[in-house]
């Protein structure tokens, strides 16, 4: 299950991963009896049938030692079928995996048990692309990496205005994520001079990556959203004649066929409204946002020209319909943003959330989408985020265990995972709840009812956040 935190020994720190390499692994079998000396039963004694059913309550950070018992025992933990009764029995866990970027490019994959407050590093990512549209009869291959530290989003979308850019010298970099039936989904992104259409798949279940079918269009910074447990990927931006082109086309994957079908392009109606051509030619509409909101798919807008981001409401796509209508005046108009005008949000228990980072980002709030009123109100006065200039992306947000997580750095460039809870909860609060608040009783005085609980924390070294997802397996 790759490398795991170490939480004994003399020489490791608690906050160390424990590196274990295929030839320890294979070592660690020859000196175990039982990897050589297949027992017909799983345990012996009991029928198979109950000893599955132990193994399917066991803790999912246990089945990393597990799979060393046997090879019946490995061939169990890592069976489709063992996970589909961890769902009958009401067993599953949810984790938390990050995205994460190094100094040299790297995109590097973390999951985090929250229970037992253990990380895991995932395995590599493939480490090529396709170059999409080669005109030779294989695939030429690029390195998988991301935008430079010196070279910000912000530079990157410049093209939008037609300038001819450096594209051919620029790493792999835009690519988005989703989760959907138990897996990890990385989409599309830029390869030198094209936008790519390929997909890589993670199964956590056999701790490995796959190529998956491509979709239909090539594009990059595209949006994704899950609606019945379908993936929908939206927007994006392709390479055209002048520059980037903004995509308005949407499309969708069904894991169970493993295919791609075309959704209606995204209208942007009031885009088709500018009272002048010079405008219309001007501001590129683009969708900066995606999620998945009672049933139906809400994609905010906005007008771009740099270095103005022009916020125009959004759409919403009901898949009943299988159409796009104006997403609500209040929702769409009063949605917060960040950087570059990208909307994040999370829906937790039904409700929709977003993260306002106001003027700064230490004076940040929580909002919530109240649909009766078609408002955004503030629920958190006060989000305990240190302002990183240099970092593109300073914060996350995520739901898991029924409740708001924010991901971000704290004053000693931790990665932090922060939890929203009342203060009125009957667990107690460790000292480190409050490591990231520079004043507990000031952040409690803008919002009584709500604090901060770091459940996590892990020294990335300069690594920055990208993105995250949550899997319940």
């Amino acid at each position: 299950m790759g490398n795991f935190l170490s939480l004994a020994g003399p020489k490791s720190g608690a906050n160390e991963y424990h590196e274990v390499s295929q030839y320890e692994t294979c070592k660690r079998q020859r000196m175990c009896p039982s990897a050589s000396e297949e027992s017909p039963r799983l345990i012996p004694s009991l029928p198979d049938e109950l000893s599955i059913q132990i193994i399917a309550r066991l803790p999912r950070i246990c089945h990393f030692n597990v799979r060393l018992v046997s090879r019946k025992w490995k061939a169990t933990v890592m069976s489709p079928e063992l996970f589909k009764l961890r769902k009958e029995l009401g067993t599953t866990e949810e984790w938390l995996y990050l995205l994460t970027k190094v100094e040299e490019d790297e995109l590097l994959w973390h999951a985090l048990d929250p229970l037992s407050k253990r990380w895991q590093r995932l395995p590599s990512m493939p480490n090529v692309v396709y170059e999409e549209g080669s005109n030779k009869g294989f695939s030429m291959f690029w390195m998988w990496s991301m935008l430079g530290p010196g070279m910000r989003i912000a530079d990157f979308i410049r093209g939008w205005l037609g300038q001819k850019s450096t594209f051919d010298q620029m790493p792999f970099c835009g690519c988005a994520v989703g989760a959907v039936n138990g897996c990890l989904y990385v989409i599309g992104g830029f390869s030198r001079s094209s936008a790519m259409k390929c997909v890589w798949k993670f199964d956590p279940i056999q701790n490995s990556w796959s190529e998956v079918p491509a979709m239909t269009t090539g594009r990059a910074y595209c949006k994704t959203g899950i609606l019945n447990d379908k993936l929908y990927v939206v927007g994006g931006v392709s390479q055209g004649r002048g520059g980037l082109t903004p995509l308005q086309s949407a499309e969708v994957f069904d894991p169970s066929t493993s295919s791609w079908s075309e959704v209606p392009s995204m209208p942007f109606s009031k885009a088709q409204v500018l009272p002048t051509a010079f405008l219309a030619d001007m501001l590129k509409p683009i969708a900066t946002g995606l999620t998945s909101y009672l049933g139906r798919l809400c994609v905010p807008q906005s007008l771009y020209s740099w270095p103005f981001f022009v916020d125009v409401g959004g759409e919403i796509y009901d898949p009943e319909t299988n159409s796009w209508n104006e997403m609500p005046v209040g929702m769409g108009e009063g949605w917060p943003a960040r950087q570059a005008g990208t909307k994040l949000s999370v829906v937790v228990d039904g409700e929709l959330y977003a993260f306002d980072p106001s003027s700064s980002l230490d004076s940040g709030k929580i909002k919530v989408y109240d649909q009766g009123e078609d408002v955004w109100k503030v629920v958190i006065g006060k989000v305990p985020i240190y302002d990183f200039a240099g970092s593109e992306s300073p914060y996350l947000l995520a739901g898991f265990h029924g409740k708001l997580h924010v991901i971000t750095k704290d004053a000693n460039h931790k990665i932090a995972i922060m939890r929203a809870d009342l203060h009125d909860d009957t667990d107690s609060i460790p000292s480190s709840s409050t490591s990231l608040l520079p004043d507990s009783s000031d952040s409690l005085s803008d919002s009584d009812a709500v604090i901060w609980k770091v459940i996590a924390t892990r020294d990335f070294n300069s690594a920055e956040l990208v993105s995250c997802q949550v899997l319940d397996i």
